[in-house]
C-alpha cells in the first residue's frame, strides 16, 4: 500500500519554483533573475564547476541595498520552505518504518527488547514504576521566527500534508496548491523580522501553543500504543504515569527583569485556563459517545452513588442534566463534570479541588462503562482522555521558578539584617547555623510582606516568596512546586531558598514541604565541590527533613551550557559525566533518589542532539528512572510542531528510558574499563588547557567582536532576556546563547569541537592505542556519542566560509587567530575520523545529503552577510537586510545558539 503521493525531491522542487514564480511576480524579472544567477553560481561552485567564488563575491558585491534586500529574503523564505519539505519526509519515513514494523527505537523496539533479554513481568512493572520523563520548555532565546511567520509555515506545512497523504482528484489538487501559492505569496509579503522584543507572555504562549495544540494528543496515543503492546506480551504489568511537562517560561527569572510575579499570575491562570477548556470540550465530544440508555443497561452501583452525590452538591444542574438527558445516566454526569469544571475559575463553589477528584469521576465512569462489556469504548474514550488529565494536570505545565543566587543571598542578608542578624559578615558554617535554626523554629524570622528597608532586588526576591505561597494555594501546589538557583557554589545557597519558602509558609516542617530546591551546578568549581555541597546539605537538620516531606528525592541540575563556554566542548563533556557519577554516588551514600535535570541547549556545543541517544548514554549509576531535561528554543519547532514528529520524539525518549533504567538495574554502575577512563583523564586537561588558552589570549575577545555577527545577535530581538548579564562584551559575562550562535553564524564552529583533536593527540602522542580510541567509540555511548555530535559540529563548520569572517577583523588579530583556528579544525576532523574509521564525518547518509542540499544556499547569505558587515556605514534598510541574513542562515544552518 502507497502511504504518501509525493517524495522529498518533488517537494523541495515545486516549493523552490513556487518562490521563484511569486519572486518575480511580486518584485521583478530582473530581481528574479538577479536571484537565480546568484543560485546557481553558488550551485556550480560546490559542484566544482568553478575554481573560486570570486565571480560570486562580485556578484553580490555589486547588490544595490533593495536588491541585497531581495536576495536576504530569497534565500531565506527558500530555507523556510525546504525545512518544511524535510519534516513532511521525516514523517514519511516514521508512517512508513511504522507500517512496515522497521521503526527504530519506538515503542516496539521497546517491548521487543524486554523479551529479547528475557525480562520478567517484575521486572517491567519496576521498570515503569520508576521511569518518569520531565521535558521542560524554556524561553531561552534561541528561535530566530517571529510567530507570524511560523503559523503561516504551518500552514503550508499542513496543506503539504494533504497534497502526500489523500487521494486528490486533479481539481482538488490543484485548489490545495493554489492555497500552498496564496500562502507563500503571504509569507513573502510578510516581515521575517521582528521590530520589537517578544515579551515574557509572548514566549509563555508560544510553548502553551505546542502544550495544547501537539502535546496534549500526542500522550494520550503514545500511552494507548504501549498499553496495546504490552497487553500482549506482559498483560499482569500496569502502565503508570511515565510523563510530566515542564516549563519556565514565565517564571524564569535569571537574568531576565521583564518576568514580573504579575507575568507568572498571568501564566498560570491561563495555562490553567486553557487545560480546562481543552478537558471541557473533550467531555463534551464524550457526552456523543456515551448515549446508552440508562434503562437498558445497568451502569452499577458506583456511578449511581457519583451521579446521588452530584445531585447532592448541585441539584440546580442536576435537574436541568435530567430534563435534558432523561434516561441517559453518563450524559447526566458528563453535565455535571463540565459544571464543576467551569466553577474551579469562578466565585461559585463545588468545582473541582484539584485532578485527583476529576480522575476518580473518569474512573467511575470507566469501570462502569467495563461492567457492561464496553470496554472498547472506555479503551477508545475514557482512557486516553484520564492519560491527559494524569499527565496534564490542572496546570497544563508546572512551572519552575529560577533566579541567580546572589539575589537570594542578598535578599536573605538585607531581611535578617533588619532583624539585628549580620548575616553577610557570617563565614559559611556561620550562615548554615542560622539558616538551619531559623528553618526549624516555628516562629518565622521575616515578615515578607513588610521587611523593613531593602533594595529594590531584595525586594523583588521577597515578592516572589511571598507570591509563591498565594500561587500553590490558588493554582495548587504541583501548579509551581521547583525552585532552581543559577550558580549555586554552596550549600548556603540552596538553604537560603529553603528559608525564604518557609518564611512564605510554603515550607512547614516537619510535615510539609512544598518546594524541591535544586542546585544548578554548572560551574567547574561547583562540580568538582559537589560533595561537599550536597553532602552537606543531605546532614543539614533542616534540609533532610525538608528532602524526607519531598519523598527522598533530590533534583539537581547541571549546566551544559556555561560548562561548555568555560572548559571547551570535550573537558566540559567529561566534567559532566564524571560529575554526574560522583552525584550518583553521593546520593546513594545518603539514600537519597536522584533526579537529574540535564539543562541541554539546542545546539551541539550546548549539550544538544539526539535526546534518545544522550539518555542512553548516561552512566548507569545515574539513571533512576527519573529524568528531567530542558527543550530550548528552534529545538521545540522542530522536535514538536509535527504531530507525528512529536510523537516518535516521545516514543524515542520513552524507549531510551526504559532500556536505560533495565540496564541499570541489571548492572547498578557501569562497567568502564580504567584505561578507558585513564584516556580521558589525559585528553581532557589537555583540551581544557588549550581552550582556556585561547579565550585568555591577549586580543581574542576583540577578534570574536569583529569575526562575527555578534553586535548584529545582541540586537536581535529574540528572546525578552537581555544578551549579556551586565551589558559587557566578555567571554564570561556573555550568555552561552548569543556565543555559540555567534559562532554557528560564521561557520566556525568552535564551541563544539575546539581543542578535541589536540586533546586526542596529547593521549596518543604519549603511548595511548588508536585501537583503544576505536574501541571506546565501539563500545562506550558516552564516547561514541561525544564523538559523533562532535562530528556534526565539524560537518557544519565551512573554513572557506568562516575565511570571509576572519577578513573582517584587524589584519594582526586575524594572522593571530584564525590559522590557528584551522589547524585546530582540521585537527579534530583527523583524529575523528580515525578513530571512527569513516571517510565521512556524518554517519547518517539523510544529513550529508541535507547538508549538500543546502550549503549552496547558505553561502549567499554567509557571503552577503560579511558584506554587509564590512561596511564602516549602513542605512536603516541595510541594517535590517543585515539582520534578515542572520535569519536565513539560520534556517539554513537549522540551529542558532
Amino acid at each position: 500500500m502507497d502511504l504518501h503521493s509525493r517524495d522529498v525531491k518533488q517537494d523541495v522542487h515545486e516549493l523552490g519554483a513556487l518562490l521563484g514564480d511569486v519572486l518575480a511576480e511580486q518584485t521583478s524579472r530582473d530581481a528574479f533573475e538577479t536571484v537565480e544567477d546568484i543560485r546557481t553560481t553558488a550551485i556550480d561552485y560546490r559542484k566544482g564547476e568553478r575554481n573560486s567564488r570570486t565571480e560570486l563575491d562580485d556578484r553580490l558585491d555589486g547588490l544595490s541595498p533593495d536588491d541585497e534586500s531581495v536576495v536576504a529574503r530569497a534565500f531565506t523564505t527558500y530555507f523556510e520552505l525546504i525545512n518544511l519539505a524535510e519534516e513532511r519526509e521525516r514523517a514519511r519515513v516514521v508512517r512508513e518504518a511504522s507500517q512496515a514494523g522497521e521503526l527504530e527505537d519506538g515503542l516496539v523496539a521497546t517491548v521487543e527488547a524486554l523479551l529479547e533479554s528475557d525480562t520478567d513481568p517484575e521486572t517491567v512493572q519496576q521498570v515503569l514504576d520508576d521511569v518518569l520523563i520531565e521535558p521542560t520548555f524554556t524561553a531561552h532565546p534561541t528561535e530566530a521566527r517571529r510567530k507570524t511567520v511560523k503559523a503561516k509555515l504551518r500552514s503550508i506545512a499542513s496543506r503539504l500534508e494533504e497534497l502526500d497523504e489523500r487521494r486528490l482528484t486533479d481539481r482538488e489538487h490543484d485548489q490545495l496548491w493554489r492555497k500552498v501559492d496564496a500562502e507563500v505569496t503571504s509569507l513573502w509579503q510578510t516581515s521575517q523580522v521582528r521590530e520589537r522584543r517578544p515579551e515574557p507572555q509572548d514566549e509563555a504562549r508560544n510553548v502553551q501553543w505546542y502544550l495544547e495544540s501537539i502535546l496534549f494528543d500526542v500522550v494520550g496515543e503514545v500511552y494507548a500504543e504501549l498499553e496495546d503492546l504490552l497487553a500482549d506480551e506482559y498483560p499482569e504489568v500496569d502502565v503508570p504515569k511515565l510523563f510530566e511537562f515542564r516549563s519556565w517560561a514565565g517564571s524564569d527569572r535569571d537574568g531576565n527583569p521583564f518576568v514580573t510575579p504579575e507575568v507568572t499570575t498571568d501564566t498560570l491562570e491561563r495555562q490553567r485556563s486553557v487545560v480546562l477548556e481543552k478537558y471541557s470540550q473533550a467531555l463534551k465530544r464524550l457526552s456523543g459517545v456515551l448515549s446508552q440508555d440508562g434503562r437498558r443497561v445497568e451502569v452499577g452501583a458506583g456511578l449511581e452513588r457519583s451521579l446521588k452525590a452530584d445531585r447532592d452538591r448541585l441539584p440546580g444542574v442536576a435537574a436541568e442534566a435530567e430534563a435534558r438527558y432523561p434516561g441517559e445516566p453518563y450524559r447526566q454526569k458528563l453535565k455535571l463534570m463540565r459544571e464543576r469544571l467551569r466553577r474551579i475559575e469562578d466565585v461559585r463553589p463545588d468545582g473541582y479541588a484539584d485532578e485527583s477528584e476529576l480522575l476518580a469521576d473518569l474512573g467511575v465512569i470507566d469501570q462502569s462503562l467495563r461492567s457492561i462489556g464496553a470496554d472498547v469504548v472506555a479503551d477508545e474514550y475514557v482512557e486516553p482522555l484520564m492519560r491527559q488529565v494524569d499527565t496534564f494536570g490542572f496546570t497544563l505545565a508546572s512551572l519552575d521558578l529560577r533566579d541567580h543566587q546572589e539575589n537570594h543571598t542578598e535578599a536573605v542578608h538585607e531581611a535578617l539584617a533588619n532583624e539585628g542578624i549580620d548575616y553577610a559578615a557570617l563565614d559559611e558554617d556561620g550562615r548554615i547555623e542560622v539558616l538551619t535554626e531559623s528553618i526549624l523554629q516555628q516562629e518565622r524570622v521575616v515578615d515578607l510582606e513588610d521587611p523593613g528597608e531593602i533594595s529594590e532586588t531584595a525586594a523583588r526576591v521577597l515578592e516572589r516568596f511571598e507570591m509563591l505561597g498565594e500561587w500553590q494555594r490558588e493554582f495548587g501546589v504541583s501548579a509551581i512546586d521547583t525552585y532552581c538557583i543559577s550558580m549555586t557554589e554552596e550549600p548556603s545557597h540552596v538553604l537560603e531558598v529553603l528559608f525564604l519558602a518557609d518564611q512564605a509558609g510554603v515550607v512547614s516542617l516537619p510535615d510539609h514541604c512544598g518546594l524541591d530546591v535544586v542546585p544548578l551546578l554548572e560551574t567547574e568549581s561547583a562540580l568538582n565541590g559537589a560533595r561537599r555541597i550536597m553532602g552537606t546539605l543531605f546532614e543539614n537538620e533542616a534540609y533532610a527533613t525538608a528532602l524526607d516531606a519531598r519523598d527522598n528525592v533530590q533534583e539537581i541540575m547541571l549546566g551544559y551550557s556555561d560548562s561548555n563556554k568555560e572548559n571547551g566542548f570535550l573537558a566540559a563533556n567529561w566534567d559532566l559525566y564524571k560529575n554526574q557519577r560522583r552525584l550518583a554516588t553521593i546520593c546513594d551514600d545518603f539514600d537519597v533518589t536522584m533526579r537529574l535535570f540535564h539543562g541541554r541547549g539546542g545546539s551541539i556545543s550546548r549539550g544538544g542532539g539526539p535526546m534518545n541517544e544522550a539518555m542512553l548514554a548516561l552512566p548507569n549509576e545515574t539513571v533512576t528512572g527519573q529524568i528531567k531535561f530542558t527543550e530550548q528554543g528552534e529545538a521545540i519547532a522542530e522536535k514538536y510542531a509535527n504531530p507525528q514528529i512529536a510523537e516518535r520524539n516521545v516514543e524515542q525518549m520513552l524507549n531510551a528510558q526504559v532500556r536505560s533504567r533495565l540496564r541499570a538495574i541489571r548492572e547498578p554502575e557501569e562497567d568502564v574499563r580504567d584505561e578507558w577512563l585513564d584516556a580521558m583523564d589525559e585528553m581532557a586537561p589537555t583540551a581544557r588547557a588549550q581552550y582556556r588558552d585561547l579565550l585568555e589570549s591577549d586580543g581574542f575577545v576583540t577578534y570574536f567582536g569583529q569575526a562575527t555577527p555578534i553586535g548584529v545577535i545582541e540586537n536581535l530581538n529574540l528572546g525578552s532576556r537581555p544578551a549579556s548579564r551586565s551589558g559587557e562584551r566578555t567571554v564570561e559575562d556573555l550568555r552561552a546563547i548569543p556565543w555559540v550562535f555567534s559562532w554557528t553564524q560564521s561557520r566556525c564552529i568552535i564551541t563544539g569541537w575546539y581543542a578535541l583533536g589536540t586533546g586526542i593527540e596529547a593521549y596518543l602522542d604519549d603511548g595511548g592505542d588508536l585501537e583503544t580510541l576505536r574501541e571506546m567509540y565501539e563500545e562506550w555511548p558516552f564516547f561514541r556519542t561525544t564523538l559523533d555530535n562532535a562530528s556534526l559540529a565539524l560537518a557544519r563548520t565551512d573554513f572557506e566560509i568562516a575565511a570571509y569572517y576572519a577578513d573582517l577583523a584587524d589584519e594582526d588579530l586575524r594572522e593571530e587567530f584564525f590559522p590557528h583556528l584551522s589547524e585546530e579544525y582540521e585537527r579534530a576532523r583527523e583524529v575523528v575520523l580515525d578513530v571512527t574509521d569513516r571517510n565521512s564525518l556524518l554517519k547518517r547518509e539523510w544529513l550529508e545529503e541535507s547538508l549538500r542540499r543546502r550549503n549552496p544556499y547558505v553561502d549567499p547569505l554567509n557571503l552577503l552577510q560579511t558584506h554587509l558587515l564590512g561596511q564602516e556605514h549602513r542605512t536603516d534598510d541595510e541594517e535590517q537586510t543585515l539582520r534578515l541574513t542572520v535569519k536565513g542562515i539560520a534556517a539554513g544552518m537549522k540551529n542558532t545558539g
